[in-house]
């Protein structure tokens, strides 16, 4: 395995970590919501920075399944405190 790689994931692991304490903790919707949004993010770059390493696109549909997944997620969670605040 490539140490750039290893040390990519040891990175982004940390910082996975400390997203998902974000969403267990998060006091509001909307702080669990951009948590959730970072760590979707963390997901595409380790698998953006594998396919850059390894010299193949093997993994872009995950990629843009996961950025649709985050996009509409995020939509869904916006709609709902909008929806919540006029009450």
């Amino acid at each position: 395995m490539n140490p750039l790689l290893i040390v990519i994931i040891v990175v982004f692991g940390v910082a996975a970590l400390l997203s998902l304490i974000r969403i267990v903790r998060g006091p509001s919707i909307l702080d669990r919501a951009v948590a959730s949004d970072v760590l979707l993010t963390e997901v595409l770059c380790v698998l953006g920075a594998e396919m850059a390493i390894n010299h193949h696109t093997r993994n872009l549909p995950v990629l843009l399944i996961v950025a649709a997944i985050g996009v509409f997620g995020s939509i869904a969670v916006a709609r709902f405190v909008a929806r919540r605040e006029k009450s």
